[in-house]
């Protein structure tokens, strides 16, 4: 601990920043894996094999309630948008899907974007503290008494090696986690997208039939079984002539 905050000192204001922007960093890490990898888990099986029961037996408003209990999900979210448009017709449907995906997208990549703005900024911040430092060695080289010269130099590189150490530390591990987190965003959009497609398909092919001649055309059917079961008939018997 002491060695940190020796660092932190000889590193100067450049160093304060990062340590700053590195407790930012580490709070938006919590707050994303708490919501990616916890509020937005969903039993996946289970959610839609209950969804498709329930919109398979025409129990529309039973589905909207489950999914309304389970809101804080994304998919779900998704899911109840489409359902209550499912007395539309199939373009009213997509559109509701459509809308519903444009709820949810921004919600998983909520301030995703800071944690690499914060991992390039502290590379970039100590940077510049690694510029100041050897500019503060070059002016003790060339202007500082004799006597100080000493002093000035090793504060100088002090102040560039432990900014640019403190700048790494902080940007490596953020870049890690981000990585990850961005994994895992790109994994629930394409679990949604998928099984939320489902659901339109289902509302869309729940009472289609396929064609039969028997339902097309049930008269003609039943004339032909009719004949069939009186079997051949007798040709009719010749007209007689009028002169006979």
């Amino acid at each position: 601990m002491g060695d940190i905050l020796k660092m932190i000192s000889d590193g100067g204001i450049q160093a304060v920043v990062i340590v700053i922007m590195g407790f930012v960093g580490l709070a938006l890490i919590v707050e994303r894996i708490k919501v990616l990898y916890f509020d937005y888990a969903i039993n996946i099986q289970e959610f839609m094999g209950q969804i498709k029961s329930f919109v398979m037996n025409d129990q529309i408003d039973e589905a909207i309630t489950f999914c309304a209990a389970n809101k804080s999900a994304p998919l779900a979210h998704v899911v109840k948008g489409v359902l209550e448009r499912s007395d539309r017709d199939d373009e009213g449907i997509n559109q509701g899907l459509d809308i519903a995906l444009s709820e949810v997208i921004p919600l998983l990549g909520r301030r995703l974007g800071y944690l690499a703005m914060i991992a390039n900024v502290s590379t970039l911040v100590g940077l510049l503290g690694t510029i100041t430092g050897l500019i503060l060695s070059f002016e003790a080289v060339s202007f500082a008494d004799p006597s100080q010269k000493q002093v000035v130099l090793s504060q100088g590189i002090s102040m560039a090696m432990n900014t640019t150490a403190l700048g790494l530390s902080v940007a490596i591990p953020v870049m890690i986690v981000y990585a990850f987190l961005h994994a895992r965003q790109n994994h629930l959009m394409e679990q949604i997208a998928e099984h939320s497609s489902k659901v339109v398909d289902l509302l869309t092919t729940r009472h289609y039939q396929a064609f039969d001649l028997k339902t097309a055309f049930p008269r003609a059917i039943a004339s032909d079984a009719v004949a069939e079961k009186a079997g051949p008939q007798a040709p009719p018997p010749p007209r007689s002539s009028k002169g006979a």
